[in-house]
């Protein structure tokens, strides 16, 4: 009996022992349920693609961008933000991608592989994965961050000036006037385009180093970016 009872308690441990083993991730294995690194990646790419895959600028306008709107020509009018805005509520006389929060990604890179938007020479199946994430899965309402009448961020600026202090001044300067070759400064910026600015504090910058912050949410970026509107906004 007292064996059958240690043999028993043994084939339990066993079990037990490699039921931990098959659920732990080993390190650097991307799970189905982490999206979030997709998604901010999506973000920079709807940002402005050619700078992320290294690709050489688009020199004639895109296809579909409206003849009337001169303002904008060449590279601009490729990337994603120019025609659906920051907010993708549309801009430019552009449709919004609203419509498409929670929709399936597979019908977004259908889309994006269609004659009309022409991208199927451009992104590999993972940059298409990655930014029909972004519009699916990553849309929130900005409304609900940035005041639509002022520009200005509905966040707690004492909250955001740690964040900003200890991530963002590394590049750009307790001031905001970092790099210096920048043609304008975080003040400026934070203020002239806020959706923008929010945009990239969720996403990152890219071509750069800055980090994306969407892992912690929509309000601590609209923190960053509440004390970022306070800066100086001029050198």
């Amino acid at each position: 009996m007292i064996k059958k009872y240690f043999y028993l308690l043994s084939l339990w441990i066993i079990a037990g022992f490699v039921g931990v083993l098959g659920a732990a991730t080993l390190p650097g294995t991307a799970t189905a349920k982490e999206v979030v690194s997709s998604i901010a990646r999506g973000g920079m790419l709807y940002d402005n693609w050619y700078t992320v895959l290294k690709a050489g600028k688009p020199k004639e306008n895109h296809p579909l961008w409206p003849t009337a709107n001169t303002q904008e020509k060449g590279a601009n009018t490729w990337r994603c933000a120019s025609c659906h805005g920051w907010d993708l509520k549309g801009d430019n006389g552009m449709p919004g991608l609203t419509k498409l929060k929670d929709a399936d990604p597979a019908k977004v890179i259908a889309v994006l592989k269609g004659k009309k938007h022409a991208m199927a020479d451009e992104f590999s199946q993972q940059d298409l994965t990655d930014l029909a994430n972004f519009i699916t899965k990553g849309q929130f309402d900005v409304d609900k961050y940035i005041d639509r009448a002022s520009g200005k961020a509905k966040g707690n600026k004492e909250n955001g000036v740690i964040y900003y202090n200890t991530i963002c001044a590394k590049c750009h300067g307790l001031d905001g006037k970092k790099p210096k070759d920048w043609d304008s400064v975080m003040g400026a910026i934070t203020n002239e385009s806020p959706w923008e600015a929010l945009h990239k504090i969720m996403n990152g910058e890219p071509g750069e180093v800055m980090p994306a912050l969407r892992a912690f949410g929509p309000q601590l970026s609209a923190d960053i970016l509440s004390y970022a509107q306070t800066l100086p906004n001029k050198r």
